[in-house]
């Protein structure tokens, strides 16, 4: 029995030998996971124009025998894909350089055996890793993968996702640790990490303006996740939690982040398959890119906060709390659809999914367009449970008196970006198609006067409005109105200004309407109903106006 050990151990450490390249003694190999391997010592040249794939790769197989770390010192390294194996550390010093190749051989083609609808384009990236566990990424050091030479000519191009290398691709892996590093210049999303668990990503830094596709982060299907402290500048999305399978993306702190985007900076969506579940981003500052020039969306941003659900799946439990937006044009979006995307061809189409329990808090917004925010479901599919808590936003304005008549259409199928309704009616928020809504201490103002209501709800039931302030004009219409709308408390608003009407009640469904404790002494009028509302429905109880 013990000549049979001593030859299993044997071949063991026979086999780890043989992965060792010729030119490193045996004495440096590690003997415990706090070993460093020095790529220089396997071959990496660091020049910038010679290709270290291999020989990074071979520190990395290295490594993963006991554990350790991969140092990569001071110098600039050309590499091609990078496979990370598991318990190894690829640290990148403060004044190193990882370049991603221009040969797009230099990528070989994957296709991880997970499933998600990322299959239909993305094959490639720099650095990949699958079903491995305990990796990392760190240092003060710079990833760029000069993306700029794998750029898409024309949008319409039906490949245009393809042949473009991600930075960072981690597939089913767990405890995964990203800190420090800088990352710049992704062909398409800098960073992927799908269907992974035990992730934190930590300190980093994120400039992304040289692609088509160009997000900053992408979380999908993961759980468990942390990001804090990060820094990022993009032409797509920043903060972006997907569900490209039918996985949850679940569990997932953000906090402490300064994102810029010319779309969307803080993201859940735009594919929804399994859905967001637990999820709580707080203390971020969204500001205008420091870069000018679009390839998507605009300068200052598309949406701050959007929040979509299109392809099924669920979201609920998701707080946003503290966050400074200043730029984008549609500061808050939520949004159930139906467009109802597959993952699989052999998928039929997804039934529509459901949207429920959101807070969003202490929410500042400036610069915003005339666009107005939205919060919408579809008919029979309400959202369930959106409490908006101290928000205020301020509009641009400039909303003409006939902008208030605006047909806002279902649009079931669309893709679901804040500007897919034009400009609204309301230059506040639109909100259609909900279950229990509290709007508590909203204000809303423009710079330019805008004659569109503050608010319009349209087929809301359980709505309250508490604590309101909201510019308005006295040319304008109502500054709110309602449509078939039932169970509703209006409750200490209060107005700056005069305007000419405080409230417009519409549709037969409108019912259980309730006025308490406000002060309107600056409104001509109190409200008005149609003749299609029974003024049996309206209450009104200790408010203020002029007689």
């Amino acid at each position: 029995m013990d000549l049979i050990k001593h030859l299993y151990y044997h071949s063991i450490i026979l086999s780890c030998l043989l992965l060792v390249p010729t030119h490193v003694h045996s004495s440096k190999l590690p003997h415990n996971k706090h070993a460093t391997w020095n790529v220089v010592d396997f071959g990496a040249q660091g020049d910038g124009k010679h290709l270290d794939t291999k020989a990074i790769q071979t520190a990395i197989d290295t490594c993963t025998i006991k554990g350790g770390t991969v140092f990569i010192p001071a110098g600039t390294y050309l590499s091609g894909t990078l496979f990370l194996k598991s318990n190894v550390t690829l640290h990148i010093a403060e004044s190193a350089l990882l370049l991603g190749s221009k040969d797009l051989d230099d990528y070989p083609k994957i296709r991880p055996q997970f499933s998600s609808y990322n299959d239909l384009f993305h094959t490639q990236s720099l650095i990949y890793a699958e079903n491995l566990e305990n990796i990392a990424i760190t240092g003060k050091g710079v990833i760029d993968g000069q993306g700029n030479v794998f750029r898409v000519t024309t949008k319409k191009r039906p490949d245009r996702y393809k042949d473009r290398p991600f930075i960072i691709w981690f597939v089913t892996c767990k405890n995964v640790f990203v800190e420090n590093i800088t990352l710049k210049n992704s062909a398409a999303w800098i960073q992927h990490y799908l269907a992974c668990e035990d992730v934190i990503i930590r300190g980093i830094k994120v400039y992304n303006h040289c692609n088509q596709n160009n997000d900053m982060i992408d979380i999908d299907g993961c759980k468990n996740v942390i990001i804090s402290d990060c820094i990022g500048d993009t032409d797509d999305d920043a903060l972006t939690i997907k569900s490209t399978s039918g996985r949850l993306s679940e569990n997932i702190t953000v906090t402490n982040c300064v994102l810029s985007s010319h779309c969307n900076a803080i993201k859940l969506g735009t594919e929804s398959h399994g859905g967001f579940k637990n999820i709580v981003i707080e203390n971020c500052i969204v500001k205008p890119s420091r870069v000018e020039e679009t390839i998507f969306g605009y300068s200052k941003g598309i949406g701050g906060i959007v929040l979509t659900v299109v392809d099924g799946g669920i979201l609920d439990g998701v707080q946003i709390s503290n966050i400074r937006l200043d730029g984008p044009k549609t500061p808050i979006f939520m949004r159930l659809g139906n467009r109802g995307r597959v993952y699989r061809e052999d998928m039929e189409k997804p039934p529509i999914g459901s949207f429920r329990n959101v807070i969003l808090s202490n929410i500042i917004a400036t610069q915003a367009d005339s666009f107005g925010c939205s919060i919408t479901g579809l008919p029979g599919h309400a959202l369930e449970n959106i409490t908006l808590n101290n928000v205020h936003i301020e509009y641009k304005g400039g909303g003409k008196l006939r902008s208030a008549l605006n047909v806002v259409p279902e649009n079931a199928e669309n893709y679901p970006e804040s500007t897919m309704f034009g400009q609204l009616p309301s230059y506040g928020f639109f909100i259609r198609h909900v279950k229990g809504v509290t709007l508590n201490n909203l204000y809303l103002s423009f710079e330019q006067p805008d004659y569109r209501p503050a608010i319009i709800c349209d087929d809301v039931a359980g709505l309250d409005i508490i604590g309101l302030r909201a510019d308005g004009t006295k040319e304008g219409h109502a500054l709110i109105k309602l449509n078939n709308s039932q169970d509703v408390l209006i409750s200490q608003a209060r107005l700056d200004s005069p305007i000419r009407l405080f409230l417009t009640i519409e549709g037969a469904g409108s019912r259980a309407i309730s006025l308490i404790g406000n002060d309107l002494r600056y409104a001509e009028n109190f409200y008005q109903i149609s003749e299609y509302v029974d003024k049996n429905e309206v209450q009104m109880v200790g408010n203020l106006y002029s007689k």
